[in-house]
């Protein structure tokens, strides 16, 4: 059985859509399980710099998939340029060598610092992975809104 929890947004949050890009290199991982840290910046409707680290990685041949796609979840920190974090779940997935090295996600923001407090929306994201050059970018499109 599948569940699936709702979770309401307040009435006075104002939501804005946002649109942008973004560009990452892959960094070492803080000690811990994560396999895969990257850190860039992002533009658009969000301006600042961002972590990401994966938490888990899954092979979608598990369930019948593509060999060479990878479902994944993991924690990503936005470092706005007013000074503020906003916080974001992770889920996608990811196409890995001998793949394409395309990547999908959904971004749920679950709060922040400052103005962030508090903060929900989602982002999808979709772009491109370089295991060569160790580095990611693409686009995303969806709504911030601001907790405070």
């Amino acid at each position: 059985m599948l569940g699936v929890t709702v979770v309401p947004v307040r009435a006075d949050q104002a939501c804005n859509p946002v649109v942008g890009h973004f560009e990452a290199n892959v960094v070492p991982c803080p000690p811990g399980p994560s396999p895969l840290c990257t850190a860039g910046r992002v533009w658009g409707g969000i301006q600042g710099n961002y972590v990401f680290a994966m938490t888990a990685a899954e092979p979608s041949a598990l369930i019948g998939g593509v060999p060479s796609v990878f479902f994944f979840t993991g924690k990503s920190t936005i470092s706005l340029k007013s000074g503020d974090e906003l916080f974001g779940t992770d889920t996608g997935s990811i196409d890995l060598p001998p793949g394409q090295g395309g990547f999908a996600s959904l971004i749920t923001f679950d709060g922040g610092t400052g103005s962030m407090t508090g903060a929900t929306g989602q982002i999808r994201l979709r772009g491109e992975f370089s295991v060569t050059d160790g580095t990611t970018s693409g686009d995303y499109l969806g709504t911030l809104c601001p907790g405070l």
